[in-house]
């Protein structure tokens, strides 16, 4: 295991959590954004 492929692995690991989060924070908003909608 050299430096450049553990570079490589942080990368990949730092761009899927702030993909989640980002998908997370898209569903957040839908359904809060739905929530309000409602008239229950």
């Amino acid at each position: 295991m050299d430096y450049g492929f553990w570079t490589h692995a942080l990368t990949w690991i730092i761009g899927g959590v702030a993909a989640l989060g980002a998908v997370g924070t898209v569903l957040a908003f839908w359904s809060l954004g739905r929530q309000a909608y409602r008239n229950d």
